[in-house]
């Protein structure tokens, strides 16, 4: 007779039990409190890499959460990174926009708030020699940030992520090794950024890849992004799986 696997509800999703729980882990920015997302896998890698997520500009979704619960059932420790601060999180997309925006423009402030959730992934017991960042839409320009700045990860997975960089900044050679996965038809993502960011990734002289995906726009991976490509945000589960699959392929590549 099988083994009947237990389940359990937590923020509104069913996880089995055979995956370590997910544990809220407080921080701080200054006075900002910050409170993030750990999930340890019960049964980790041998190396005990980590993959540090940073959610869209809604802040910590369901979404998120099912990324790391699947992560972790393979094997990978991941945090969840709170960009906004307890207090702070948005209700709606106009606030969600607003919030983004600031960060997106004082990017100094982004990159410390990602520099600190990266520390709490390690401090949860992370190896700290083999890390990943993904990031999805906001939380995707974020990764390609994290890996700008030369953090101390193996490498970056921008999902839909924005690729703008302020033509003032100086392009250092970049470590990380970086994969950008986008769709196709991402007009949120003008041809003039991405051709930017490519330029920017040869003078960088970065190990980088950039896959395509047809049909597809801003958010292909988030199922409550609906199906109207003309809106500019739609999921497309073709995108989704192949999305993710290239992600596994890095992610063994790399750590």
């Amino acid at each position: 007779m099988k083994s009947k696997i237990a389940y359990i509800v937590f923020f509104g999703l069913i996880i089995s039990k055979s995956i370590a729980q997910p544990k809220a882990v407080e921080y701080k920015d200054g006075n900002q409190v910050l409170s993030g997302l750990s999930i340890v896998p019960a049964k980790q890698l041998k190396n005990k890499p980590g993959v540090l997520i940073l959610p869209a500009w809604m802040g910590i979704q369901n979404h998120e959460k099912e990324v790391a619960y699947k992560l972790a059932d393979l094997g990978y420790q991941s945090f969840i990174a709170d960009i906004y601060g307890v207090d702070q999180r948005p209700t709606n997309t106009k606030e969600a926009g607003a919030k983004a925006g600031y960060f997106k423009k004082n990017i100094k402030e982004y990159q410390t708030r990602i520099q600190l959730a990266l520390e709490q992934l390690v401090n949860q017991g992370a190896n700290p020699d083999d890390i990943v960042v993904i990031g999805y839409c906001f939380g995707g320009t974020g990764a390609i940030e994290a890996a700008r700045v030369n953090m101390k990860v193996k490498g970056i997975v921008s999902f839909h992520g924005g690729l703008g960089r302020d033509n003032t900044r100086t392009i250092d050679t970049i470590n990380p090794k970086v994969l950008v996965l986008h769709g196709a038809d991402d007009f949120f993502v003008p041809k003039e950024e991405v051709d930017k960011f490519q330029d920017e990734m040869r003078t960088a002289k970065a190990d980088w890849q950039m896959v395509y995906y047809a049909n597809s726009v801003h958010s292909f991976t988030h199922k409550d992004a609906g199906n109207d490509n003309s809106k500019g945000a739609a999921y497309n589960e073709k995108a989704d799986k192949r999305s993710w699959e290239a992600m596994l392929t890095f992610l063994k590549e790399v750590l």
